[in-house]
């Protein structure tokens, strides 16, 4: 079994303060007559964010292959959930949050997902 690579890792700390971030997001609701998620997406987001919470545990402990890609479609599912603020009408400051977010989950799967170095051989 191979040792996970540092960049690996910089990926699963990403992943797992995002998916840490995600999980108290069913107990604060939007209040009636604000614009903010729905009510079924933040119970969404936090389902999610303890599925990826778990899984970015078991990789990091057991470099379980399995456990990354559970990790990368939890925060996958998370983000699409989000991306409808783009198209409605809601406050910059919630379009630039999920554009954040957004990149931060792109840069968490491909560090999860980026293979260590090798050197080449020489060959003379």
């Amino acid at each position: 079994m191979s040792s996970i690579s540092g960049k690996q890792k910089a990926g699963l700390v990403i992943a797992g303060l995002i998916s840490a971030g995600n999980v108290p997001s069913a107990l604060f609701p939007t209040p009636d007559g604000e614009e903010g998620p729905p009510y079924v997406v933040l119970i969404l987001g936090t389902i999610l964010g303890v599925v990826g919470l778990v899984a970015v545990v078991i990789a990091w402990r057991n470099n379980n292959q399995a456990a990354f890609r559970v990790a990368a479609g939890a925060l996958i599912i998370s983000i699409l959930s989000a991306l409808p603020a783009f198209f409605v009408d809601v406050p910059a400051g919630i379009k630039l949050l999920v554009a954040v977010s957004v990149a931060l989950t792109v840069l968490s799967i491909v560090l999860m997902f980026s293979t260590a170095r090798r050197p080449v051989p020489v060959l003379d």
